[in-house]
Parts: C-alpha cells; structure tokens; sequence
C-alpha cells in the first residue's frame, strides 16, 4: 500500500515505514503530523485497487512522525561575467527534516 501525497508544495511516494526527506518543519523531534493532502492511494496490485482524486483522493490520510532537523551538504552559487571581471561566489546549505511514514488510512 502506497499513496502519493503533496507537502509543502511537493509530491512524495509515501509507504508504510518509509523515511521522506522534506524542507524544513516548525516540528519538534518526536511530534506528529498528518497529511490530508493525498494525490493518489494504491491498495494492491491491481489497476482496480488505485484510487486517484480529483485534485484530492476524499477521505485519506496519511500520518507521520517527525525524526530529526539537518542541513543537506554545501553547494556553491557561482556566476561570472566573462572579460568583465565580474565574480560571486556564495555558498548555500538546505536546512531539512526527516519524517517516518507511520499509517496510511483511506476512505
């Protein structure tokens, strides 16, 4: 069993136990959090067992956990002009959370 949820603007492929790296969460480790937003559920195998909503599957939830806050590895942001000796360099680091996928219920 599957769904596909939107979150902060994005779509995961959440599954029972699974850890989703998403943007940053005003959670503390350890809180709860539900997602009403579910895209598509999958209960099977089958064609048939597929329900996708219209934008919105009625009914479904997904429930998740809140694991830990980190901040993804460096990138660099550089531009340049050429024969204008024009040059930025600027560094960036992604703050993140991670959250488990604890129970998928649907209608």
């Amino acid at each position: 069993m599957y769904a596909l949820v939107e979150f902060k603007g994005r779509q995961y492929k959440a599954e029972k136990g699974a850890l989703l790296k998403v943007d940053k969460i005003d959670a503390e480790p350890g809180s709860k959090l539900d997602i009403d937003s579910v895209l598509l559920l999958s209960r099977g195998e089958n064609e048939a067992d597929i329900t996708v909503g219209t934008p919105y599957v009625a009914g479904a939830r997904v429930s998740a956990v809140v694991e830990s806050h980190a901040k993804d590895k460096k990138i660099i942001v550089f531009k340049y002009k050429p024969k204008k000796d024009y040059r930025r360099k600027q560094g960036h680091r992604q703050q993140y959370s991670i959250i488990k996928i604890e129970d998928i219920a649907g209608a």
